[in-house]
């Protein structure tokens, strides 16, 4: 199984031995991690493989060749070559990339970043946008203000570090530590000073305010036709980042507004906005904006959704295509705080909750929109689908679904039937064969989900008599219909109909499936001599061979 990740990639021995050695190659590949957060690079281990030859031996001087040669192609780039011994015998070299200060290049002048488990070439304003989110000092470690702890909000300081030793993702040796050395351990003073996080955090509102860039909040609520009708704001820098997630949540009444769904004698109540979804999205947008830009976050309320507005781009690497997967901090000292204080969910999982909530309830997944300088996200308010959150009860209520079950069986019973493609598609995979791991996890061998067809054409649904069970089953769909039965379906059709288009075909047989799907069928059906046709392209038309043999 390839082990290739954010932090890990494998290469041959051949790129740093022989006359064919490509160390180029492999100064863009350290460039690469070194401008994301580091990783190893396991060279002698060929891809797809999980171990070296075991009859294969590392030259001792060649980890000291490897890194010489390395610092000489880079700049800003420290790497630690390590010849290790399999378990077969084998050995390798474990090239460790230590995460960069400031921004990474080869020596001449190209730029790489490390997205998902590809290079990726850094090119144009994106080089700019790298240099701005890779400083050679983070934001959040300066003390230009030069203001001294002693100086610190004390009552901040008692709540913020209270919290901290209460807190049980925090070390207890952490948690033994003085005052000082906790604020210090934290990135939020340096020497008897506060550091830019340290006034974020503990300073006073005036010299929040004078930080310049600490954030300021609105939230508007619009009602059907658009217009404003109520206004709240943050705007005095009284609150820091931490205060300000419970100060939104308390003080907006629309998130504490609930609705009650029939459930058989009994009324459920469903709130308009899940807690753990709002929270989520606030912290998302305090943790990770720029906080070398000005701008305020806008929080968006109209009657059907939520839109939370962030100034400053998605960190390079991101996009909203790939949300549910990107590992990337632009702040990690206050990540790290807010993770602490349970204010946030493990790096990378954030997202994972918000579509696993979302589906469970009913409602549609978020969406991300990235504009010139702006990142948005919209979550749904109305429930789509009610029966769904019945399925997803009974579903984890029996058999204790992991997260991404939930979400895939979520994203399923939502659309009826989803084709392999499809489904990646919506979370966000790079292909299909991803899918059979974590993501489809048990629920075929459960009896929660089903499937039809081969290879890309695949298509998974949730069992019938688990949408009958929930209420899900109210008509007669094609598109779990197996391969084979819409083959005879459009040889019947044909049949009657010669000389038919793919379009005309599908309206006749089957208006809800992808046009994709009928031409598949057709083009199998030619190929078994069932079905001939004439023409290319739209103008193709197909008829009926009698003699053919139909599978």
């Amino acid at each position: 199984m390839n082990r290739e990740s954010q932090t890990m990639d494998q290469k041959s021995l051949r790129l740093v031995t022989g006359k064919r050695a490509d160390f180029a190659a492999l100064a863009g590949d350290c460039v690469c991690f070194a401008n994301a957060s580091g990783g190893s690079i396991l060279i002698g281990i060929e891809d797809e493989q999980e171990l070296p030859p075991s009859e294969q031996r590392i030259d001792p001087a060649l980890p000291e060749l490897v890194r010489k040669r390395v610092a000489e192609l880079t700049v800003n780039v420290q790497v630690v070559p390590e010849v290790v011994t399999a378990a077969n015998g084998g050995e390798y070299i474990a090239l460790r990339v230590a995460r960069a200060t400031g921004v990474a290049s080869t020596s001449d002048g190209r730029y790489f970043l490390r997205v998902g488990d590809s290079c990726r070439r850094v090119l144009g304003d994106d080089v700019l946008q790298l240099i701005n989110d890779r400083p050679a000092v983070p934001w959040e470690a300066m003390t230009g203000m030069h203001i001294a702890s002693g100086q610190a909000d004390a009552h901040k300081v008692r709540d913020v570090l209270a919290a901290l030793r209460a807190s049980d993702r925090v070390k207890v040796g952490v948690k033994g530590m003085d005052d000082d050395e906790l604020l210090a351990h934290y990135g939020l003073a340096d020497a008897g000073v506060l550091t830019n996080l340290g006034v974020l955090i503990l300073g006073t509102a005036r010299d929040r305010a004078r930080l310049g860039t600490a954030p300021i909040v609105q939230a508007i609520k619009f009602d059907e036709l658009d217009q404003k009708i109520n206004k709240w704001l943050w705007d005095d820098y009284a609150l820091s980042p931490v205060e300000l997630v419970d100060a939104i949540w308390n003080t907006i009444p629309d998130f504490h507004e609930s609705y009650e769904l029939p459930d058989g004698l009994y009324r459920q109540h469903l709130p308009a906005y899940d807690k753990r979804v709002v929270r989520e999205l606030l912290v998302n947008a305090l943790v990770h904006r720029p906080y070398t830009q000005r701008g305020d976050i806008f929080l968006n309320l109209h009657p059907d959704r939520f839109e939370i507005v962030n100034p400053g781009r998605l960190p390079l690497g991101v996009t909203p295509q790939n949300m549910l997967h990107a590992n990337r901090r632009r702040n990690d000292q206050l990540a790290r705080l807010f993770h602490d204080l349970h204010l946030m969910e493990k790096e990378g999982t954030g997202f994972d909750l918000m579509y696993e909530v979302q589906l469970s309830q009913g409602r549609s997944v978020p969406v991300v929109k990235e504009g010139a300088d702006s990142v948005s996200v919209t979550i749904g308010r109305r429930v789509q689908k009610p029966a769904v959150i019945r399925l997803m009860t009974e579903a984890d209520e029996r058999f204790q679904l992991r997260p991404r079950e939930r979400i895939t069986l979520g994203l399923l019973a939502a659309h009826e039937s989803l084709t392999a493609r499809e489904l990646a598609a919506h979370l966000e995979l790079p292909n299909t064969e991803v899918l059979r791991g974590s993501w489809l996890g048990r629920l075929m061998a459960l009896g929660l989900v089903q499937s039809s067809g081969k290879t890309q054409a695949t298509r998974y649904f949730v069992q019938p008599d688990w949408l009958k069970g929930a209420g899900l089953d109210g008509r007669t769909t094609l598109k779990r219909m197996e391969p084979h039965r819409l083959r005879a379906l459009v040889v019947e059709d044909l049949s009657r109909y010669p000389g038919s288009s793919s379009v005309e075909v599908q309206q006749r047989v089957a208006p809800e499936l992808d046009q994709r799907t009928i031409r598949r069928a057709l083009e199998e059906l030619h190929a078994t001599g069932v079905v001939r046709y004439q023409g290319e392209r739209r103008w193709r038309r197909y008829w009926y061979e009698p003699n053919g043999q139909i599978d």
